[in-house]
């Protein structure tokens, strides 16, 4: 089989998320109360690529909280002159790829797949490569994208020949001018179904969904760093059947915490504060007001009433205040969905 590596891509701007990506760089933007590059580490990881010799991660916009994230688990490219683009972050490691295939995908691509851990649910893309074939990752069109290639759409990852790769230039410029389009033209382009859901999170509507679709989905355990299950037990009265809340984690008296709402430790919620199911609370979180098909980030405080909304770690709803379909970061950031 044709060695392969991966390369996460985390250089862009993210613009369309502005403000919220004046904090932090998109890549570093949580879902589900994790960060959308670690969801994107821990994908290839569980496919072998998972040390610096193996993996990389560019970094352009807001580098250095990149690179100090990444830390020593993949190996970085920094492009100080900006962004290169998808297919000038690719040919600025060529000398780091050296011959390999490369496995590239977003790091702002949410996917997640009931039936299968992250890694086996991609792991179609290199089943059986030659190490010839440009190979995509496609879901169906919707009403709001209409397909790209074939009647289908890019789904966040492609995986790429050597010949394909040694020809790219260092300069900005994107794969599907250098690479897919040619690829398709040649008929060399092979698409590969994703079974489960895939959200491009690039806007506040579609963040704030692939948060949602999170909270209201099981965590798979590899990727659930931050939730916890009980060590001790929380009375079935105040939880509902099957709602895992943590040991650590302080419920009041009369709080109505429902069935699949994952509260982590650490996370006091208060007497009267009802919390729905398919939210999820960050450790360390403390919630006095209502909470309904949200996510609460760690350390965050909700006294006032959220739906539907994302309230990043350490972020801040007062008393009175009633968001619905927005992105709520440090004290008065808000952002409409």
């Amino acid at each position: 089989m044709t060695e392969i590596c991966a390369l996460i891509l985390a250089a862009g701007e993210g613009r369309r998320l502005r403000p919220l990506t004046n904090l932090l760089p998109k890549a570093l933007c949580p879902v589900g109360n994790i960060a959308l590059l670690d969801r994107a580490l821990q994908r290839v990881s569980a496919l072998g690529f998972r040390d610096p010799s193996t993996v990389a991660v560019n970094a352009a916009y807001l580098a250095d909280q990149i690179v100090s994230h990444v830390g020593t688990r993949a190996h970085l490219s920094v492009e100080p002159g900006g962004p290169l683009g998808t297919s000038g972050g690719v040919a600025n490691l060529r000398d780091w790829i050296s011959g390999r295939g490369v496995l590239v995908g977003n790091a702002d691509a949410y996917l997640s797949d009931p039936d299968r851990e992250p890694g086996k649910d991609i792991a179609a893309l290199l089943d059986g490569w030659d190490g010839t074939t440009v190979r995509m990752l496609t879901t169906a069109p919707t009403p709001t994208r209409r397909g790209e290639f074939s009647d289908a759409c890019f789904a966040g990852l492609s995986l790429l020949p050597w010949h394909y790769v040694k020809d790219l230039t260092p300069t900005f410029s994107d794969l599907v001018r250098t690479v897919w389009r040619p690829a398709e033209a040649a008929g060399h382009l092979t698409l590969i179904p994703y079974a489960g859901t895939y959200i491009d999170t690039g806007t506040p509507r579609d963040y704030l969904s692939a948060n949602l679709h999170a909270a209201a989905s099981p965590a798979p355990a590899s990727l659930a760093t931050n939730l916890h299950t009980a060590a001790s037990p929380t009375p079935a009265s105040l939880t509902g059947a099957d709602s895992p809340v943590s040991a650590g984690s302080l419920v009041g008296a009369g709080s109505p915490v429902s069935a699949g709402s994952p509260v982590s430790a650490g996370s006091p919620v208060s007497a009267g504060s009802p919390v729905s199911a398919g939210s999820l609370i960050g450790a360390g979180a403390t919630v006095t007001g209502s909470v309904t098909e949200s996510v609460i980030g760690a350390g965050a405080t909700v006294s006032g009433d959220v739906t539907r909304c994302v309230i990043w770690p350490g972020a801040t709803v007062t008393a009175g205040e009633t968001l619905t379909d927005v992105i709520r970061a440090g004290k008065d950031l808000t952002v409409a969905a």
